[in-house]
């Protein structure tokens, strides 16, 4: 995890030096909060800017605000509590304390979204900006852990949030995973992240990761579905690689 820790440090810098600032969606599950702390352990960390760090997540339990089971809660715990951030940068997704369904939740996400990218795209002026803003802000790096039914976020095999095409925020119900009720970014708003990083680690996970980079059907294995712009990294641990064809594999001398 600090490699990985290493990595993103390094990415966030390079970004802020072209931009001005930088954004991440972050993820939960045991290796995304693991990395979240190594990236607030790292004595790299004060060479990011972090008050110029657009904090996104790329799914939420929804469950009340105080609820452990939120990932932004782990979050602040892990990551940002020890962080000079910018309030106004960290767009939290909303909790069973501010709406009556994840459906209500995922729709004013969506608009927070849709929000961010119309300021982003009046702050741009430079002539190779399109006429009309998106429905979402740049994302220079959106993590994702892997489940080991191979669910990405909280888009989960053969559910509707998987199929979702044109919405960019879906509220899921009956989630195989408890809590039950959530929400995430659909596979075409992830997928228009710069670079997505999916952090994996354990035997658990082998298998997803094997049908994953062989290319099964995002709707049977979401975790083959979500493809960067620029690139899509797969830093995982020799256990979670265990099933992955050895030409697939490039080991990280940092021990990624």
């Amino acid at each position: 995890m600090a490699a990985i820790a290493a990595r993103l440090i390094t990415k966030l810098v390079d970004v802020q030096d072209k931009h001005g600032e930088a954004t991440v969606v972050l993820t939960g599950g045991t290796v995304g909060i693991g990395t979240l702390k190594a990236v607030a352990d790292s004595a790299a960390a004060p060479a990011v800017d972090w008050s110029k760090v657009n904090f996104w997540w790329g799914d939420e339990r929804f469950v009340a605000a105080d609820s452990e089971d939120r990932n932004t809660r782990q979050a602040h715990q892990a990551l940002l509590a020890h962080l000079a951030v910018d309030p106004a940068r960290v767009h939290e997704p909303g909790s069973a304390d501010d709406f009556a369904t994840a459906d209500e939740a995922a729709f004013a996400y969506a608009e927070e979204l849709k929000a961010a990218a119309e300021a982003e795209h009046a702050a741009d002026m430079s002539d190779s900006r399109s006429d009309e803003p998106g429905l979402l802000p740049r994302f220079d790096v959106l993590l994702l852990g892997v489940g080991p039914d191979a669910h990405v976020a909280s888009l989960f095999p053969e559910q509707a949030g998987v199929r979702e095409k044109k919405r960019t925020v879906v509220g899921v119900e009956n989630s195989p995973k408890p809590p039950s009720s959530r929400i995430s970014l659909t596979l075409p708003a992830i997928n228009t992240a710069q670079e997505i990083w999916m952090v994996v680690a354990g035997e658990d996970k082998a298998g997803a990761v094997g049908l994953a980079l062989a290319g099964a059907n995002p709707v049977q294995v979401p975790a083959s579905g979500p493809v960067g712009r620029a690139r899509t990294l797969w830093l995982i641990d020799e256990n979670a690689a265990s099933r992955v064809p050895q030409q697939l594999v490039r080991k990280d001398p940092a021990g990624a």
